[in-house]
């Protein structure tokens, strides 16, 4: 049986039309857009949608409790409380404590249906650096990373790795087999434009000048491979990966070229840099651990990638030559400019992404 018709709260002069949501019957503003929910239709809308094993009680779960709103409640006439959805994520939500109705605005209705996602993805990305964390960046210097997990195996990730690790192990522990590899697999600026061998623009991204050199590069591929693997799918993160290796390696060809300066250049950092610029822009709400001396602090991605591409500034100016600076800028800047291009589409495609960058995610660092 149809509820009878009632006036919106949000609107006051559009009646409400019965829809179906998740298996409940609800009111929705044609108008607006907007959904009133009695009592627990909400709650059980929610559990329907997400496909939980377990119950939810979504007022159980609300977060501060708000300034008492103009809306009043289309049943019973009193005036509506409002609440934060979560704790965390501040979409505001509309409750009438007399009846236990809920009204939903139009433009906030994916992310109240999200909230048991929501609430897990901010549990993780809210966790305190703790005496591990530091541990480990103290002896290592590597950050921690705070995101989501990925919905998928990351395979192309996990396999570049393998394959760097494995090429390194053939040829990484004798000279001669690293003098052979390098002769012809390494990015020479002599043979390549001489013996036009073009596929060390991608090869010499699988080769590393040491141990320490392999692993900074394995790490950082680890951390942030997997969450971009799983944003853009696996084939077309190797093709943006290798893509902006070889944008990394045209950059610093051209930058030697310029001061007359041959050039020999192993290492994924150009590649895993166009990663970073995807990161930062796609990842805003993960975190990355930052640490001066002893003192570890939670980083945006943003604020870590620019105090990295800082010190390659700060290298180049040094006039190191020792690292390919200009490589690894070239490679954010090619992930960047990915990153912009595809972002509305991996946003489309991953809407947990899209709900985590709205400012109404409070993120604690």
């Amino acid at each position: 049986m149809n509820k009878p018709q009632q006036y919106c709260p949000c609107c006051q002069d559009q009646t409400l039309q019965t829809v179906e949501l998740h298996g409940q019957q609800v009111d929705r503003c044609a108008s607006c857009n907007g959904l009133w929910f009695d009592d627990a239709e909400l709650s059980q809308a929610i559990v329907h949608g997400s496909e939980l094993t377990d119950p939810y009680c979504v007022k159980n779960n609300f977060g501060e409790k708000l300034a008492q709103h103009q809306y009043h409640c289309h049943r019973c006439n009193s005036k509506m409380q409002q609440y934060h959805l979560l704790k965390n994520y501040q979409v505001t939500i509309d409750n009438c404590a007399r009846c236990n109705g809920i009204w939903v605005d139009g433009n906030e209705a994916e992310q109240v249906l999200a909230a048991p996602k929501l609430q897990a993805a901010l549990t993780i990305l809210n966790q305190k650096v703790c005496t591990k964390s530091w541990l480990f960046q103290f002896f290592t210097q590597m950050p921690k990373e705070y995101n989501i997990k990925p919905h998928r195996t990351p395979i192309i990730t996990w396999s570049l790795l393998a394959l760097n690790i494995l090429i390194f192990i053939l040829y990484g522990f004798d000279n001669n087999a690293t003098d052979w590899t390098f002769r012809y697999f390494a990015l020479d600026s002599l043979t390549l434009f001489a013996e036009q061998q073009w596929w060390t623009l991608l090869s010499y991204q699988f080769l590393h000048g040491g141990v320490l050199h392999l692993i900074g590069n394995m790490y950082f591929l680890w951390i942030i491979g997997d969450n971009l693997e799983d944003a853009l799918g696996p084939w077309k993160f190797l093709t943006v990966y290798l893509f902006c290796g070889v944008i990394a390696a045209l950059t610093e060809l051209l930058a030697c070229y310029l001061v007359d300066r041959d050039l020999l250049m192993v290492g994924a950092s150009g590649a895993v840099a166009g990663l970073f610029g995807m990161y930062l822009l796609w990842f805003r709400h993960a975190s990355l651990t930052f640490m001066f001396i002893v003192w570890q602090k939670k980083l945006n991605p943003a604020w870590y990638f620019a105090i990295w591409a800082a010190m390659n500034i700060i290298g180049l100016l040094s006039e190191d030559l020792s690292v390919a600076y200009w490589a690894h800028l070239g490679g954010l800047v090619a992930g960047l400019a990915v990153g912009l291009a595809l972002k509305q589409k991996v946003m489309a495609k991953n809407p947990m992404l899209q709900l985590l960058q709205r400012p109404e995610a409070k993120i604690l660092r």
